[in-house]
């Protein structure tokens, strides 16, 4: 039976988020589902993954709350379970800019539909900007997109200062994997004077799951935060992998180069692999190896 993944996000005022973390986890774990589901005062952001009646239950929990009634997850399917545990956490922030003053309940940009996305993207006056950080654009990403080069998204602010100028840049489309970090970086590029700034509605997923491969902009695979590594057009499993050391994705020719030792080392972190940390991953391969056995 395959299992369902749920990505959900919504930006709302929930002063009392605290107070569903427990019966949240408790149903959570009635049902049999795994994966994340972070809660703060400015809203409820989830991935999980379960059977259709446990993902079904757990969105009605959810939407009993009139905040989040409207709560709208975009969905794929799995063979196993993406995640290995269930995690119901309180956060400062539901999406990681570390500026709280920028707020998406406020003020956003303007929402552009996948079906409208490969329009807006291709006129020249329009600048496109991948939010997302620099190991998930290298595996894909929209062409013609400029790539911030950013290690975590707290740096996507002085990318902005630094390399955008409201006065230069007149029309900026953003875009993200779910759409949940273009929320917020329209807001701060609204609040910093932008006139026009669009962001992809449902973010790379809604897109790859609604546009047909002859028609896509879409190039590679996208980058996605679960055992999958990565997803393609119509949201099948993608071709990549992880390095158990540093994280980054890695395709088969990455397997193929020197650097590359299993759960040990890969090209991206090869000059920095010390001998105290090559020493603990070959004793955590050693160890996997076994429970393996």
């Amino acid at each position: 039976m395959a299992l369902v993944v749920a990505a959900f996000y919504k930006f709302v005022s929930l002063p009392d988020f605290a107070q569903k973390q427990n019966p949240l986890l408790a149903h959570c774990q009635e049902q049999g589902i795994k994966g994340t589901i972070l809660l703060a005062a400015e809203g409820i952001n989830g991935t999980i993954a379960g059977s259709r009646q446990g993902i079904d239950s757990v969105l009605a929990l959810l939407r009993l709350d009139p905040r989040l009634s409207d709560l709208k997850p975009k969905e794929s399917y799995t063979d196993s379970y993406p995640f290995n545990r269930l995690k119901v956490r309180l956060k400062q922030e539901i999406v990681t800019l570390g500026m709280p003053e920028v707020n998406p309940n406020q003020e956003v940009g303007t929402y552009v539909n996948p079906q409208d996305w490969n329009a807006l993207i291709s006129d020249p006056e329009v600048l496109v900007i991948d939010t997302r950080n620099d190991y998930e654009v290298d595996i894909g990403t929209f062409q013609g997109a400029q790539n911030p080069q950013t290690d975590t998204f707290r740096e996507f602010p002085d990318y902005v200062h630094h390399h955008l100028d409201p006065n230069q840049h007149k029309k900026v489309a953003l875009f993200c994997t779910g759409g949940i970090r273009c929320e917020k970086a329209s807001s701060l590029m609204l609040s910093q004077g932008f006139q026009e700034v669009y962001h992809l509605k449902g973010g790379i997923l809604k897109y790859l799951e609604e546009i047909p491969t002859a028609e896509s902009l879409w190039q590679g695979e996208c980058f996605v935060f679960d055992q999958r590594i990565a997803v393609t057009h119509g949201l099948e499993s993608g071709t990549y992998d992880f390095c158990r050391s540093c994280g980054h994705p890695i395709s088969a020719s990455d397997k193929t180069t020197p650097q590359y030792q299993e759960g040990i080392s890969c090209p991206y972190c090869f000059a920095h692999l010390t001998p105290e940390k090559k020493a603990r991953q070959q004793e955590k391969q050693r160890q996997l190896r076994l429970r393996e056995q």
